[in-house]
This record gives structure tokens, sequence and C-alpha cells, in this order.
């Protein structure tokens, strides 16, 4: 059957990505969305649009039979499913065939197979793939420590636990099944051993219907946070080509256990012995599937549909070629526990990069994948990815260095990301030499997220936005043109630390003065662009000011680095004042639990866990700051918050003077606890 219209079972970037290989065949295309998702760009980008009632997905992508109807209704003849919401989902792949539609994945049978992890281990275990053998819970001994308990089904952290002391164990696995129930409606676990500083290297397969299975190179994706992926690239460095050799070879034997049609991934756990071990199969498109297809040449969206269409893959895959790195840009604060960020996003351009073609030999450069475009609001009802940006060239240290270069030139304006993490991720000793494991961000988040200067270029750009700020036709390259007597100023605000820089210039006929800034003279400025001599170096500031209900915000993009800043004005109004102890929901999202027996009156101690927030698929716990008496609990299961809503009052009890004089020696100073760490779930858009 030839495939002329075609339904993204998905939303945001891979169905925009689904979308643009369509266009090149010329297959018709039909967007699903929810209320939220109204104005989203792959529904503009799709020939048809058919709406889901509701906002969150378990109304919306997560409703298979409304799915169904769409495609029909809109007169599609395939479904792709993308990654994330029903991609894994048996039933889903069932109810799309029996409605007479082609179904752009692997067989039900194979995604039933594999959905289990103790299922699919059994069925590894035959085939003989190398695997971490389960453990029996009740038989664990000091000597089997650390284990890893584990939900059998769903992934990306949710069910999963670390366990290091032989008395946590029950608890892990009660916290564990009560986890995986909740969110996969499975509470089954397992124990098996955990490889500490173990590599995360997985192979991608694509395989037909008339026996033709490829094992399409490898791809490391060992820098994770919370369990999930954010830098992966391909082929793996550093695996000698006889591990590489075993790695296609268990991946293409996985397949096979299965009877696998399309494409997939089987992901490998490797002990720093280089010892590979199974870890899952994922029996969809992976995110970072880019990366293979800019080492291969490929289409892998393409060639899913000519299997699904029945036609046969040729016996060899094309060779690999180059390297490729890939960098998920996430609304999240790195800093601060990953919480993830919402609002407007104002502007996201990667100079230089492409949104057309899979990149790899012969399209050398930088390649931007998102579904999401400047203006769009950021929700709370979905995963906080706004796009992945991918290089590739010739080289492992080329491709590195063209991708954290177009990461650093980009503009990323409105909510905070973790852009600046990444390039500090690439550009790090490790990484570049290839040393490259899942505890990376567990050793070096605090190094990665701490100021990189002593604040210089900060103060600069905020000077530069103060001088834009100014500019408004009265200055020039010419110099000013009205000469007021006393300074002019202008307090900005960094929203990530509080810091507050006030600067204050003085006009002059050659140029504004700055209070502050010896060796810093003007050469241009305008609304939006301004450029300084430093101490005899010409640096360009570019400047954008958007308007907001507490002032602007003004972001300066300079090869300095990126700063966004609150415009503060000169007369602030009153603000309200907010009850002591109170505790403030940290961004918006639903309640979806609070701590089993919690009231008003109890004692509660410093670090006690008082309830839990999900926002953007994400569960954040919301702990006792200090130590004291809960006077006031606003939340209860259900709810949704704005950020800054009022959940609690906490009362704390009156210190005795002594203890809360300052301490003489910095050391003794006590910091305020780190947030708890948020609950990851599978990848999903």
């Amino acid at each position: 059957m030839t495939v002329t219209s075609l339904l993204a079972a998905n939303r945001g970037e891979i169905a925009c990505r689904i979308f643009r290989t369509c266009r090149e065949l010329g297959v018709a295309t039909v967007a699903v969305h929810s209320d939220a998702d109204a104005g989203a760009l792959h529904v503009s980008e799709a020939d048809a649009a058919v709406r889901l009632p509701g906002d969150t997905p378990a109304e919306t992508y997560l409703r298979g039979d409304l799915v169904v109807k769409a495609a029909l209704a809109a007169g599609a003849d395939a479904v792709h499913p993308g990654y994330g919401f029903l991609s894994e989902n048996a039933d889903f792949a069932r109810a799309v065939t029996d409605a007479g539609l082609v179904w752009v994945g692997p067989p039900p049978e194979a995604v039933e197979a594999m959905a289990s992890k103790t299922r699919a281990k059994e069925l590894m275990r035959a085939a003989g793939v190398p695997l971490l053998e389960p453990l029996d819970p009740a038989a664990v001994t000091a000597a089997d420590l650390p284990v890893l308990v584990k939900a059998a089904a769903g992934g990306g952290g949710r069910g999963m636990r670390v366990v290091r002391e032989l008395d946590a164990l029950p608890g892990a696995i009660a916290a564990a099944r009560a986890e995986a129930a909740a969110a996969f409606g499975d509470g089954e676990v397992f124990v098996e051993p955990y490889v500490e500083r173990g590599r995360h290297v997985e192979v991608q397969i694509l395989a037909d219907t008339h026996g033709t299975v490829w094992a399409l190179g490898t791809r490391d994706c060992s820098l994770q946070r919370r369990h999930q992926k954010v830098i992966e690239e391909a082929p793996a460095p550093g695996l000698t080509e006889e591990l590489r050799g075993v790695l296609h070879t268990a991946a293409v034997e996985a397949a096979r256990a299965v009877a696998y049609v399309g494409a997939g991934t089987v992901e490998f756990l490797l002990a720093p012995d280089g010892r590979p071990c199974f870890l899952e199969m994922n029996t969809r498109l992976q995110v970072e599937h880019p990366v293979t297809e800019a080492v291969h040449g490929v289409d892998l969206v393409a060639l899913q549909l000519r299997v699904a269409e029945g036609h046969a893959l040729e016996p060899e895959p094309p060779a690999p070629r180059g390297h490729a790195v890939e960098a998920r840009l996430y609304a999240e604060d790195p800093a601060r526990g990953w919480q993830p960020q919402t609002g407007t996003l104002h502007r996201l351009a990667v100079p230089g990069a492409a949104q057309r073609g899979t990149g790899g030999p012969g399209d050398s450069g930088v390649r931007l994948d998102t579904g999401v475009r400047d203006g769009d609001v950021v929700s709370p009802h979905y995963d906080p990815m706004l796009a992945k940006v991918i290089a590739w060239a010739p080289t492992r240290a080329e491709a590195t260095r063209a991708l954290a270069h177009a990461l650093g030139r980009a503009r990323v304006h409105g909510p905070v990301t973790n852009r600046e993490l990444l390039v500090r991720s690439l550009r790090h000793p490790e990484f570049t030499a290839g040393h490259l494991d899942t505890g990376f961000y567990e050793r070096h988040l605090a190094e990665l997220t701490a100021p990189e200067d002593d604040g210089t270029g900060q103060a600069l750009a905020a000077l530069a936005a103060a001088l834009a700020d100014g500019a408004g036709g009265r200055f020039g390259i010419g110099g000013w043109r009205n000469v007021p007597s006393q300074p002019q100023r202008k307090t900005y605000r960094v929203g990530a630390d509080g810091t507050e820089h006030e600067i204050a210039y003085l006009p002059t006929r050659d140029g504004p003065r700055a209070e502050g800034f010896p060796g810093v003279r003007l050469l241009h400025a305008e609304p939006g662009r301004v450029v300084l001599d430093v101490d005899g170096v010409r640096r360009p500031f570019d400047v954008a000011a958007y308007p907001g209900t507490d002032g602007d915000t003004v972001h300066v993009d300079s090869p300095l680095g990126a700063h966004a800043f609150t415009a503060l004005p000169r007369f602030p109004e009153p603000t309200a004042r907010t009850e002591p102890g109170s505790l403030l929901a940290p961004m918006p999202g639903t309640v979806v639990r609070v701590a089993e027996g919690l009231a008003v009156g109890d004692a509660v101690a410093e670090g006690q866990p008082l309830l839990w927030l999900e926002a953007m698929k994400m569960e954040h716990l919301v702990t006792a700051p200090a130590p004291g008496t809960l006077t006031a609990l606003h939340a209860e299961p259900g709810r949704q918050v704005d950020v800054g809503a009022l959940l609690a009052v906490l009362t704390q009890e009156p210190q005795d003077p002594e203890e809360t004089q300052e301490p003489q020696d910095p050391q003794e100073q006590r910091h305020a606890p780190e947030p708890a760490p948020p609950h990851e779930p599978e990848e999903k858009p």
C-alpha cells in the first residue's frame, strides 16, 4: 500500500519532524492537538488538524480512541506514533490497524514482548543476549550492594531507586512499587546489580517484513540527568571494533527474537571493564535518532514509511561516516534541582542551523529540530524540551566544537534553560576526552552551574542594556544630543540569583560616562545593539527587551555570554506582603499527593516531605525548609496551582538568641538544603 496521508499521533518537535519528511515525500499531513496546543507549530505545519478537547495528556494525546477517530475523519490512511504518549502502546497499534489504517511502527506483539523489562530479559536470555541477571530481593546481601530497584513497566526514572544500605531495601521496594503503580498502572518491580560509572550505549535497528535487520551503528547517551538523556552522540566513542560487533549482533538477535519490524533501539549498559549488559528495547523512534541519521546519511522517518508500505531494505545499511552530537535544550534550571520553567518563549534562534534535511555526509553543519516558535508559551502540561540541536562533522572534536559554538551563539529569550550547562558540558575535559559515564552530572553539576567569571561580563551586559534603553534616538556614533546635568540611572535584577546592578551614566558631548566602569567607552548604541570598547577591545552586545507585569525582561547576548535581566521600575509599586513561613509553589502544576496523615497542627522536621507537585510530566517534592508547626495547609490532591500560589504555612519555633548569632568562621555557615530531585518520566514530547 502507498501512504498518501499520514496523521502524527503526537505533538511538538517530533510531529514537526515527521511532517518535514512527509512534505519531502509528497505525503499529506494531519495533526491532532489539545486546546493548549491550538496555536502550536505542529498544528500550523500540517495540512489538516483535529482538536482533541482538553489540555492534559490524559484527556488528549493519550486517548487512542480519539486519535483513531481523528485519522478517519481527516481522511488519513496511516498513523505515525512518534515517541512518548501512545508510541509503545500495543492496544493503540491494534486499534489503528483494526480501523484499516497503516501503522508506522512495530507489530503489537513485539511491543508487548518488550513492554515489561522482566519479560524482555527472559527473551534476551533465551536469545543469548548478555544482560544483568535480576536478584532475589529476599536474598540480597551486603556483598551485592549497591543494587537498583526498577519498575518493570515504563521508564525514564519513575519507579527507580538506587540502594546502598541493606536496611533501606524494603522501603525502596515499597516506594518504587507505589510510584510505578501510580505512573504506569503496574506496580511490578525487580532488583538488579547497580553498575557504578557505567556507560549507556545503544544500537539503532531497522527491520523490514522480508527478514532484513539493520544495525545502524552505536550511540552513546551517558550524559543524563535523573535517568533522562541530555547529550547523545554517534558513533559511541572509544569502543573497540570487537565490542561494536558484539553490540550489533546482540541488537540484531534481540530484534529477531520478537520478529521486529520498523525502527527501534536496543539499549545496553557498559560496565567500566567494557562488559555489555542488555537494559531494554525501545519499540519506537528515539529522541536522539538524528545523530544516527547524520552519520549514516539516512532519513529514518522516510525508511519507517517505506517499511510500513511493505518495501524491502537493502541487504546492508549505509556505511557510517564522520561524527554527530546532539544536545537537548530544556526549559529548566539545572542549578535549582532541574526545575522546569514556564512562560513565553520570546525568541529561539540558532544562527547557521538548518531545519531541513537530515544532516550527515554532504550536509555538514548544524541542524535544529524544534516544535516551538517565537512567541509560544511553554506550558506546564508537557515535557520541557524546546529543541534538539545536532552537529555533524568529519571528526568528534569538530562536531563537538561546532555544537558548543552554535549553542553559545543561540538566542534563547524567555524561560530559564539548560543552554549554558550544555555548552559547558560539551567543553568539559572529561567529555572532550571521551571519558563518558552516567555519573557525569553527579560529579560535575556544581562546577558546571557555578558562575564562570567575577561578574564582569554580567555587569557589562547590564551596562549595555541601560545604554540601549537610553539610546532611543538620542545618541549614536556621533555622540549625545542632550546633556542633562544629573546621571541617568537604571536598575536591573538578575532573575536567577536576585543580584541587582544599578547603572548610572552621565551623558556628555563625547558619549556617556558610566560610573564604576573605568576603561569602558561607548562606540555605538541603538535600541537593539550596543558596541563598547573595553580596555581597548571592541565588544558587541545585542539587546532585546520584552514587556512584563513586573518590569521589562531584557536579554543581552554577546560573545561574553547570554544574560537575562528584569528592568526594575524607578518608582516600584508596593508589593503584597506574604505571611512569614509561607510555602509557595515554585512552578505551576498540579498537587498529586500530600504526605500521609499530614494535618494542621503537626510538628514537622526540617527536610520532611510535605507534598508533591506534578509539572511538565515530572514530580517535584516540597519539603519543610525548617523545623516548626504546620499552621495552614491549602494543598489537596488534584488542585491546580500557579507559580507563587500559597501551599502551606509553617510557623518556626523560636530560637535561642545565641543560636541565631552569625558564625565567625565562614565554613560553619549553614546553607539551605538543595531542592529534592524530581522524578523523571519516560521521554515525552
